[in-house]
């Protein structure tokens, strides 16, 4: 049995902050992942090769705008599997950061398998019995597929293998109007597919200021996206190549592929929480604001616990993680003022309270608009949709 100062189950966006610090300031640290590559969501399947693809929709988008700057517009040949070449050679040139042998070169163990707690201070993986003082888990988490009946059968993609298309498909249905369903949506708009977006909620983006992400979707469906809200997908069937979609029991989408994403689901299966003495919600972990769970020597960070499933929220848990568990130091989380973007084109960028969540808390907000079609720079880029809104109480910002 090998005994450990620390042990970080998940090398994504937070375990590798932990461990990186940790082994650096001379603990025995042991970094568990059971996929064979570091990196995580984010540079595999996330962040990296998203934006990756939306930017290079966004050069089709401008070859076809010429005339707006002076120039010939010019329709694009798109081979996708061409810019999904692209899109890997970006992953690997990025994934050099996280080669394993870095972080040995720190003094760090790290061990490709799935872990599994037999107790709450050991695991197992590959045969190997590993006992550790202080845990953490850092597991990330995977898109959820939603029990549509006939959906299993007649195929599907998501974010983890949208990224390795070789065709572009000529119609493609987007179950869910959230971030990556908008952000996937319009880049394959843009490089050629007919896109339609099914939303259940009556708004794209429902965490969102309703006025801007109103906004967003008059941008998106001049573009020539269709967007239908306040509709269910019920049923999937597949005739040869085409699937059909039924939705609202009479409305019937045919189309070349469907992207399924409605949201992700923590990754807590197998991993051995019940063992371990670890709490769980439907959410995830259960975790307190110094990031430890149920058991204080076990600690949880990134989209495993929550409450935003963002690369620099991971970042930001795992900085905690490391006061807390590594320096002795007692740091609470604070999430008053969180960042966030939906990389659609325009972005779709906020920070603080929005409107509505200003006067649920029973504040009556002077709200402050200034159109981007008055703003100089805009006119430059002649990309003049949208707006920035502030609300603003008594001379404070609380929300933007």
């Amino acid at each position: 049995m090998t005994e450990r100062e620390m042990v970080i189950i998940g090398g994504g966006a937070g375990g590798l902050v932990v461990a990186s610090v940790a082994a650096q300031l001379g603990l025995k640290v042991t970094l568990i992942e059971k996929e064979d590559k570091l990196g995580g969501e984010c540079l595999h399947h996330g962040c990296v090769p998203s934006k990756t693809l939306i930017h290079a929709a966004k050069v089709a988008s401008l070859m076809r705008r010429g005339k707006d700057y002076g120039l010939p517009a010019v329709e694009p040949e798109v081979d996708l599997g061409k810019v999904n070449d692209h899109v890997q050679a970006v992953i690997d040139h990025i994934q050099q950061h996280d080669d394993p042998e870095r972080f040995r070169g720190y003094g760090c163990e790290v061990i490709f398998g799935a872990a599994r707690f037999t107790d709450p201070h050991t695991v197992q993986v590959n045969q190997q019995v590993i006992r550790g003082r202080r845990f953490v888990i850092a597991t990330g988490s995977r898109p959820f597929i939603p029990p549509i009946d006939g959906l299993e059968e007649a195929g599907y993609l998501t974010n983890l293998d949208v990224f390795s298309l070789r065709s572009l498909p000529r119609r493609l249905v987007v179950l869910g109007g959230g971030p990556i369903g908008l952000e996937m949506g319009q880049a394959f708009q843009r490089l050629g597919s007919e896109v339609t977006v099914v939303q259940r909620a009556a708004h794209i983006l429902p965490q969102e200021d309703p006025e801007i992400s109103d906004a967003l979707q008059a941008q998106l469906m001049a573009e020539g996206m269709t967007i239908l809200t306040s509709t269910n997908a019920e049923r999937v069937s597949r005739e040869g190549e085409q699937r059909i979609v039924m939705c609202d029991g009479n409305r019937q989408l045919t189309t070349d592929a469907i992207l399924v994403a409605v949201g992700r689901r923590p990754n807590v299966d197998n991993i051995g929480l019940d063992a371990a003495g670890v709490e769980v919600t439907p959410k995830g972990i259960s975790v307190d604001q110094r990031m430890r769970t149920s058991q204080k020597h076990i600690y949880a960070c990134g989209d495993v616990c929550g409450p935003y499933p963002f690369t620099h929220m991971a970042e930001y848990q795992a900085g905690i993680v490391i006061s807390n568990a590594v320096f002795r130091f007692p740091k609470k989380t604070d999430y008053r003022v969180v960042p966030w973007v939906t990389y659609t084109d325009p972005e779709l960028a906020r920070v603080g309270l929005t409107e509505q969540q200003a006067r649920e808390q029973g504040i009556e907000p002077t709200v402050l608009r200034f159109e981007f079609k008055d703003v100089d720079r805009a006119l430059t880029e002649v990309e003049t949709g949208g707006m920035t809104k502030l609300v603003t109480p008594k001379g404070r910002i609380l929300g933007a």
